[in-house]
């Protein structure tokens, strides 16, 4: 059981997710009955359907916590800030229960019933998610893995993995050397070279191997490594580690190989028609929230640079296969900003912007025009950011694999864009792409809804916009 429970620590998160659901779901079941503990009639009449009414709550709590980044895995928050996102969750995912409740008539539950199961749960879910990182963090429950390799691309492990948060799942037991290897591992963390590895294995109870030779040609014991998959021991490549840990692809580590043979790059019929289904639900969904802060938008900006100036900003980008499209934004810089015709990067504090641009680029809300571009064609909702082409035609010169990102058509939100600040230079560029690499990668319709849900998590803590 335990050795179940360490292969699985990928997806405590969404242990966690359920469990939440499930005490959402009975909250509400349970402030019913104490709303209506003195009328048996009015509980008979009220309890019919309510299994599906707490279902829809739940969902709509736990979608909100997940909006204000509460299931990411990599989150780094001390005690006071975890309790304010579960509070700013709690008070957005509040707000969508009644919004939605009293929209559609056959869902109705109560301000009264609403508030019950907001107090009885809220102190449940905080105790809970207190018991649930205190169990992570517990040895005996993470998955053991044995480093094969103690060179260069093994030290990338320590170089890469520092935070505690990285290593959340698992827990390197060592790390054992290879005959010919140049070894830069501190010595305490070796395990010496054994003579059969499946022996090393039983002992020290290890899940996984992580392949991370120097060079992989006459060294490593396949032999062994077999009978270790045959006792139910997972082994992985570095990169796949790298990839499957932090969510991007180590470029200084893959190979044209590795990019054929590797699963992933689905571009299957069925997928993109499942991509233009959700592009197309998403958008509208998008547009019918957000049309009302369009206007006021468009309002700032006339006030601010007076009627005759442009609203919006059409640039020219690269999309899917190469193709240049114009993209809109709303406009927030002056409109002298390239006077001269020269592409730049845009910097922090940058002078160009203006006053309502700077609020409205911190937000995102710079970025909602460009629901027309996806409803046009040119994008999707969810992919890789188009860049300009004078950046690209720079970038794919000196970074390995660039034009891959151009596989998918580019995204109005993207997998980069959540992991990693805004990018103003090709140093930040080569990193974005480690993350749009995965998304090409990976990319399938419950990726799409996490980086959408999560986008949210983004625009209210304005990470990484300029």
């Amino acid at each position: 059981m335990v050795r179940w429970v360490r292969e699985q620590g990928a997806r405590w998160m969404l242990v966690l997710a359920v469990f939440e659901l499930l005490v959402l779901i009975v909250s509400l079941m349970v402030a019913a009955r104490l709303r209506f503990m003195h009328s048996a009639a009015d509980l008979a009449a009220f309890s019919v359907g309510l299994e599906l009414r707490a279902t829809i709550f739940g969902l709509i709590i736990v979608t909100a916590m997940a909006a204000v980044g509460l299931y990411l895995p990599n989150l780094r928050e001390n005690r006071l800030g975890m309790l304010v996102r579960q509070i700013m969750g709690f008070a957005a995912g509040g707000v969508a229960v009644v919004f939605v409740f009293y929209m559609i008539p056959q869902l109705f539950i109560g301000r009264g019933v609403i508030l019950f199961a907001l107090l009885i749960s809220f102190p449940l879910v905080v105790l809970g998610r207190s018991i649930y990182l205190r169990l992570i963090d517990l040895k005996a429950l993470r998955r053991r893995i044995l480093v094969l390799g103690a060179g260069r691309r093994a030290q990338m492990i320590n170089d890469n993995m520092r935070r505690r948060v990285d290593r959340r799942g698992f827990i390197v037991i060592g790390y054992v050397p290879l005959p010919g290897e140049t070894t830069v591992i501190a010595a305490d963390h070796l395990l010496p070279c054994p003579e059969s590895l499946d022996l090393v294995i039983r002992q020290l109870q290890v899940n996984e191997i992580v392949v991370a030779a120097d060079d992989r040609r006459g060294q490593l014991p396949m032999h062994q490594l077999l009978e270790c998959k045959q006792m139910g021991v997972t082994v992985t490549t570095l990169v796949s580690f790298f990839e499957r840990e932090l969510g991007k692809v180590k470029l200084n580590l893959i190979d044209p190989s590795w990019l054929v043979f590797s699963d992933g790059f689905d571009a299957t019929p069925l997928r993109r028609l499942g991509k233009i289904l959700f592009d197309s639900a998403a958008t509208f969904t998008v547009l019918a929230l957000t049309w009302p802060l369009m206007l006021v938008t468009a309002l700032a900006i006339i006030i601010e640079s007076g009627p005759g100036a442009p609203i919006l900003y059409r640039q020219e980008r690269v999309g899917e296969k190469g193709r240049i499209f114009k993209l809109i934004k709303f406009r927030s810089m002056r409109t002298d900003a390239e006077a001269d015709g020269v592409a730049r990067w845009a910097s922090k504090s940058d002078d160009r912007v203006t006053r309502v641009g700077r609020f409205i680029r911190k937000v995102r809300i710079d970025e909602l025009p460009q629901l027309w571009n996806v409803m046009r064609g040119d994008m999707s909702l969810i992919g890789p950011r188009p860049e300009r082409p004078q950046f690209v035609e720079e970038l794919a010169k000196k970074i390995d694999y660039y034009e891959l990102r151009h596989c998918v058509k580019p995204g109005l939100a993207g997998w980069a864009q959540l992991n990693y600040p805004y990018g103003a230079d090709e140093k930040d560029a080569a990193e974005k792409l480690k993350y749009d690499l995965f998304y090409v990668k990976n990319h399938n319709f419950m990726l799409d809804l996490v980086i959408l849900v999560q986008t949210v998590e983004v625009v209210l803590f304005r990470r990484g916009a300029r």
